[in-house]
């Protein structure tokens, strides 16, 4: 398995960009091959964090860009710093 995790600094409104990725992303990961999970996750502070797991790199790769698009196309007003994106190859799970 494979996860990308994209940590989002300066959110100026998390419950709305909660909704946005809830109504409009999420459908667009489970299209992604090879999916297995995706989280939203608020940690606080105007900090979000993302986390997309699936079967293989391919799918990891894709879900990195389409969340680039998707911000760019969605979320721009909402998610105004790029991401610090980290992907890997999954080691241990529980």
């Amino acid at each position: 398995m494979y996860a990308a995790v994209r940590r989002y600094e300066g959110v100026t409104d998390a419950a709305e960009a909660a909704r946005l990725v809830n109504e409009g992303f999420v459908p667009l990961m489970r299209q992604v091959a090879g999916f297995v999970a995706y989280y939203w996750i608020d940690a606080g502070d105007g900090v979000m964090v993302s986390t997309s797991v699936f079967q293989d790199r391919a799918g990891a790769e894709e879900s990195v860009a389409r969340a680039a698009d998707f911000v760019r196309d969605n979320l721009a007003s909402l998610l105004p710093r790029p991401p610090e994106v980290l992907a890997g190859e999954v080691v241990a799970s529980a």
